[in-house]
């Protein structure tokens, strides 16, 4: 069921309504409110601060040295250990071969380490805003925007859209860190990291929905 927003004008206006019926009717009215009330989503600004954001691209599918070597997929590995029990087996039992299996998983490795050079780079994007719950409710769940903007015009060029189920209790302060492929605006490589990619864009983030523990939310207008 779509939720509703209801300001406190619309309470004013209801009981101004029934002014001079009896008591009856008063409380019929007052159970309608209530009843009414059950799904509201609050109209008024929520006591909630966005201390800062920031967005990140970086490299993935490699180990912790982003200038080392790529990370193996499973028939890689596969074959690898393969090649190592081989050579393992050839000392123990003092093969021959040894030599020639060495040979192999050299070669192996190297076509693999080929392989992977030829491969483009991939990059996710890393999107950060820590939030500051400053009122009386716990946080359950958030919708927030990360919005782009052209430095030069301050048009809209992006907007990333998120919902982070992050419980922020009252006074509490936490990050919300979502990481996904999407770049922020069309115009930022996926398979390369540049620079000036920075310096068009500005940002800001639009928290667009709460949704509190005690069941009650709040929706931007």
């Amino acid at each position: 069921m779509a939720a509703i927003v209801v300001s406190s004008s619309v309470f004013v206006t209801c009981f101004r309504s029934i002014r001079g019926y009896n008591d009856g009717a008063m409380k019929r009215a007052a159970i309608f409110l209530v009843l009414l009330c059950a799904g509201v989503v609050c109209a008024q600004q929520p006591d909630i601060e966005v201390v800062k954001f920031s967005w990140s691209k970086e490299r993935i599918g490699w180990e912790r040295d982003p200038f080392g070597g790529p990370i193996e997929n499973f028939d890689e590995v596969r074959a690898r250990q393969r090649n190592e029990k081989r050579i393992e087996d050839a000392k123990r039992g003092n093969s021959a071969e040894i030599d020639k299996i060495r040979r192999e998983a050299k070669a192996d490795a190297a076509n693999i380490e080929a392989k992977h050079q030829d491969s483009p780079s991939r990059y996710a994007f890393v999107y950060k805003a820590t939030i500051k719950n400053a009122g009386s409710k716990a946080i359950k769940s958030i919708d927030w925007d990360y919005v782009f903007l052209d430095r030069g015009t301050e048009n809209e060029v992006g907007r990333q859209q998120f919902t982070s189920e992050e419980k922020i209790s009252p006074g509490k302060t936490k990050e919300l860190v979502v990481t996904i492929t999407k770049p922020p605006t069309k115009t930022i490589s996926l398979t390369a990291l540049t620079d000036n990619e920075r310096g068009t864009l500005d940002g800001r983030v639009i928290v667009v929905r709460i949704d509190y523990a005690d069941g009650t939310s709040w929706q931007r207008p």
